[in-house]
């Protein structure tokens, strides 16, 4: 049995890739701080993993260099997923430190833990299209010049080089992947594509009257959560320790995210949806879209939830969870 650790197990992607690790018959343990809630939406299914043995829970920071030895030298895990951080975009500009010190940081934290203990486990660290920022090509691939436009996106970019510098310099199986937009029914609710579905669930049900956003110009590459945790855990299942873009190479925009989400409901977004100068950002990415040959060609992946698709099962979970809501008011 292949024993796995993961950091941020309770966010949107972590919580898919325990499920998926449990499925592949690994004993996984997580690292949470002492203060996450174990919300039912992300974790309440796991309950019986953690009854049975095969999900272990370590209360800890990413930010503690000793502490994150000690676990590694404890689990003595075969494969290391990083996966935690400060990751909302526009709270970076708010908490630059705090983001650089765990988003920049973190990894640099394990990969020295893994060095240190001589640790022969394979790790894979999350990188994202923010690193891109003001985009030099489109589509962008694994070549494609860095230009971060946020605190989080300079956090990442330092994230991705350490791990390219412990693979090169100490041998190390570490691997990147560049992970372009990717949302689900778990997303938080702080992220814009799962702002737009709640505020759709909710006006459906009587529950909101208006949905107020930022800027919806900017153009996304959005996929499904669950392909993307399947694309990290090929990675780690290579012969050799590489980088890859993982996105589906299309691109849309976020009002055809909103106008998706309210058609799909039966809305007219043009009497519910206003903007508001106040969400925009410092600075803003125009345009994202990935080049993932590298990842069908090398790993045979290829994501299976198209855009509409994606659309539809966020605006699902939220229609059912607005009607929930009304029952109790």
């Amino acid at each position: 049995m292949k024993r796995a650790f993961v950091t941020g197990p309770t966010g949107q992607d972590g919580s898919y890739l325990v499920d998926l690790l449990l499925e592949k018959e690994y004993e996984v343990h997580g690292l949470v701080r002492q203060s996450t809630q174990f919300t039912p939406d992300r974790w309440g299914h796991l309950t019986k993993a953690m009854r049975s043995g095969l999900l272990h829970v370590h209360h800890g920071d990413l930010t503690d260099a000793t502490g994150m030895r000690t676990l590694i030298e404890t689990i003595q895990p075969d494969e290391v997923y990083n996966l935690a951080a400060q990751s909302h975009v526009g709270l970076s500009f708010d908490q630059p430190v705090n983001t650089v010190g765990v988003t920049a940081m973190g990894p640099l934290n394990l990969l020295e833990a893994i060095r240190r203990s001589g640790s022969k486990a394979k790790f894979y660290q999350a990188s994202s299209s923010e690193m891109f920022g003001k985009v030099l090509e489109t589509p962008q691939s694994e070549t494609t010049r860095f230009y971060p436009r946020s605190p989080y996106g300079c956090a990442k970019v330092f994230g991705h080089y350490i791990t390219q510098n412990y693979r090169e310099a100490y041998g190390i199986f570490a691997c990147s992947g560049i992970l372009f937009n990717h949302e689900s029914e778990r997303r938080g609710e702080n992220f814009v594509t799962r702002k737009i579905t709640r505020a759709v669930g909710r006006i459906k049900h009587g529950l909101q009257k208006e949905l107020v956003l930022g800027p919806t110009n900017m153009k996304r590459d959005w996929g499904y959560a669950p392909d993307y945790v399947e694309a990290m855990w090929r990675m780690l299942q290579q012969p050799l320790a590489k980088d890859y873009v993982i996105g589906t190479g299309e691109c849309h925009t976020v009002q055809e995210f909103v106008d998706a989400a309210f058609h799909y409901a039966g809305l007219d977004p043009k009497n519910y949806v206003k903007t508001d100068p106040k969400f925009t950002r410092p600075s803003e990415v125009d345009t994202l879209r990935a080049d993932s040959e590298k990842a069908l060609e090398e790993m045979g992946w290829w994501p299976t939830v198209t855009f509409f698709d994606l659309v539809k099962r966020m605006v699902d979970n939220d229609l059912a969870l607005a009607q929930k809501e009304s029952t109790y008011t």
